[in-house]
């Protein structure tokens, strides 16, 4: 399918809704605004829509899960998301999907990814705006928002008015779909946020999620002596635990399991890890000794990680080099244990992330408190609607991100028609 173009807006200058931000949740509302009648203006001020959309899951956009549960996500209400995720679900985005052809597999976890390239999904939103009449402007900073308090004569349903690089508009309804700071090389600013203070909204603290780790020495030189190998491990932090991959950098710590753990660390935390998770060692070692097993102990080790890693963990820890060297029948117990210690239960204490620059998401945001987790307007605000990354909601990795963004974006729009329809319904009644 070929790339659709963004429209230019048309002389109309009122729209029903204005949509702030051409990302995967914003595009989402705005094609099911359309889809329902209403007439719908997607402003962003990056030159393309859907950048981020573009550059995941490695260019093939890991864009839901099989598996969706609140329990996926963090926020100071972890009950916000539910209501959401129940009414617009993963099944529900996968009709879409085949609506428009779109291959796609998946990978380990229920992880859905495309089978071609993650232009698929944002040509499939666009396809879906264009369908139904969506304005896209492009290139266009927004310069102030205004509520109303006298409509205009042309336009007696606006609530706001909107100045912008490209002129002036009115609107029923803004829906904040601008995004958190993660990746601001994409565009990402904290636009949405200044939005939310301006109009009295509490925006939560915020912190870059799902990204790396950097490390303090001694770690960070075996990281970099390490770099681009990968292990298996289980990494703990404030009562959860991930195992998955871990990727060592030039810089310190990634991989699918350090990003996962990224939600649930804070700064000076400490995380335990265990670098063998698919095996007991004292078992393994214990029952080697017993049975006199004539391979040394690094051997042995390297039937179960990379024999890189082995050898450097066991060479940078004076206490126990010299037991690579040994078979099992020459561990003492304390060797045993000590051994055990280190490989399933390392504690590290990060320098930090790498920062918005690399995260994926932003941990924090537009306090849920302010929002209805079934229309998704803010309770301070009548029209104002906030959906996707700008909220106080984060997903795991592995498309959880994104089928917030669809289902957030997927209830706004009905809400906003619901309510368009009973104002119609009032207004007729007079």
């Amino acid at each position: 399918m070929t790339m659709l173009k963004t429209q230019e807006p048309s002389a109309l200058r009122h729209y029903n809704t204005i949509v702030i931000g051409g990302g995967a949740a914003g595009l989402m509302c705005s094609a099911q605004l359309g889809a329902l009648g209403l007439s719908c203006l997607v402003l962003d001020h990056a030159n393309k829509v859907g950048k981020k959309i573009l550059m995941s899951g490695g260019g093939r956009c890991n864009f839901t899960n099989l598996d969706i549960g609140p329990d996926h996500y963090i926020s100071k209400n972890q009950h916000f998301c539910k209501s959401a995720l129940s009414r617009y679900t993963q099944y529900d985005f996968l009709d879409l999907i085949h609506k428009h052809n779109i291959d796609y597999h998946e990978k380990t976890l229920g992880q859905l990814f495309c089978d071609h390239k993650s232009k698929d999904i944002l040509n499939m939103l666009l396809a879906e705006c264009d369908a139904n009449g969506v304005v896209i402007q492009t290139s266009t900073d927004i310069l102030a928002i205004k509520k109303l308090i006298k409509p205009s004569s042309d336009a007696p349903n606006s609530r706001f008015t909107l100045n912008t690089s490209k002129g002036q508009f009115q609107t029923s309804n803004i829906v904040l779909a601008s995004g958190g700071l993660s990746i601001p090389t994409m565009g990402a600013t904290g636009f949405g946020y200044e939005i939310a203070q301006q109009f009295g909204l509490k925006v939560t603290a915020k912190h870059a999620s799902l990204v790396p780790f950097t490390l303090d020495q001694p770690y960070l030189t075996m990281a970099q002596q390490l770099a681009g190998l990968s292990i298996v491990a289980s990494i703990s932090c404030n009562n959860a635990t991930f195992t998955n991959h871990i990727l060592f950098t030039h810089k310190g710590l990634s991989g699918p399991a350090v990003l996962q753990i990224s939600n649930y660390w804070w700064p000076e935390d400490t995380l335990t890890f265990n670098l063998l998770p698919q095996i007991d060692l004292d078992h393994l070692l214990s029952t080697a000794k017993i049975n006199k097993e004539p391979k040394q102990l690094q051997t042995l080790l390297s039937e179960h990680a990379p024999k890189r890693f082995i050898q450097y963990w066991l060479e940078m820890h004076e206490a126990i080099a010299p037991l690579g060297k040994k078979t099992p029948g020459q561990l003492t117990h304390a060797d045993i244990k000590q051994l055990c210690a280190l490989f399933h239960q390392w504690t590290l204490t990060p320098k930090g992330t790498e920062g918005y620059k690399t995260a994926e998401v932003t941990r924090g945001g537009i306090d849920t408190a302010e929002v209805s987790s079934k229309t998704f307007e803010t309770k301070r605000v009548l029209g104002l609607y906030c959906i996707g990354e700008v909220l106080d909601v984060t997903g795991w990795l592995g498309g959880y991100n994104f089928q917030w963004a669809w289902a957030s974006g997927w209830c706004a729009a009905q809400a906003i028609y619901q309510a368009q329809q009973t104002s119609e319904l009032d207004s007729d009644k007079i």
